[in-house]
């Protein structure tokens, strides 16, 4: 299949490449370059965006996030080429009920900007092209050196390494996440090419770890010590303190895809 690639320089961009440069066509964007040619595409797999949940540029984050995302929108339909896009659990904000249709509580604007292209999506009814949309949780894995919020699994790892101390926050036993690998992230991008349906779908393992024991597992194996530090002021109102993906629809949808190609 003929892929373009959106933010392929990014963490989870260079992953995709990695999986699928071998079995596919791929050409490839990042924000600033020509804009690209969406004739003969099969599909285009929008990952660029301003990832920060700490920027506070809101002009910035919904010109690269949720204005450029439209105009990705606007060029698959008009070319017929299917889209899959990241979104972000984000956009459930501080509450814990974290199914696809649950009311949206987006705490900061990179999460505003993620949930107003889900709704753009959720309003249109797509007959001619299949839209995807994936609310990533807390994804780790190789590539993460250029962001500036790289997961706990990357930021207590290079501690680890660099100064043989792990810094907690203070209370992280508090703190649990859904923390999903890369691998499994790119691997429901290849699974849902053969999904035949539009919408949007949470990413994640469904089974939240605190920070403490994934500080404390990195600590033992690389014999490193924990410190803890009190948690910033600037981030502790948009703090998620619990996410756990609920996956019904996205099992529901790769079962029917399944027994749709067993027939």
């Amino acid at each position: 299949m003929k892929i373009l690639i959106t933010g392929h320089r990014g963490f989870i961009g260079q992953n995709m490449v990695a999986a699928l440069k071998d079995e596919h066509e791929l050409s490839y964007y990042e924000w600033g370059d020509t804009p690209p040619d969406f004739t003969n595409l099969d599909w285009c797999i929008h990952l660029g965006a301003i990832s920060s949940t700490n920027e506070k540029d809101v002009e910035k984050i919904m010109r690269q996030n949720h204005d450029f995302s439209c105009l990705i929108l606007l060029a698959c339909i008009e070319n017929k080429v299917n889209l899959q896009y990241a979104s972000s659990a984000s956009v459930y904000g501080l509450g814990n009920n974290f199914r696809e249709d649950a009311p949206p509580q987006p705490a900061s604007p990179y999460a505003w900007s993620k949930y107003l292209f889900d709704r753009s999506v959720m309003s249109q009814n797509f007959t001619n092209i299949r839209v995807q949309g994936f609310r990533y949780f807390n994804v780790y894995g190789p590539h993460e050196d250029h962001k500036d919020q790289p997961s706990p699994h990357h930021r207590f790892t290079k501690q680890a390494e660099q100064t043989g101390v792990i810094k907690l926050f203070e209370g992280s036993d508090q703190y649990r996440r859904d923390f999903v690998p890369v691998s499994e992230v790119i691997d429901i991008h290849k699974k849902f090419f053969n999904v035949d349906e539009s919408g949007i779908w949470n990413v994640g393992t469904g089974q939240p770890q605190s920070f403490q024991h994934v500080a404390e597992t990195i600590a033992e194996g690389m014999e490193a010590k924990i410190e803890y530090i009190p948690m910033p002021d600037d981030i502790k109102l948009q703090y998620q303190k619990y996410t756990c993906a609920d996956l019904t629809k996205l099992k529901a949808s790769l079962n029917a895809s399944n027994s749709k190609r067993n027939i």
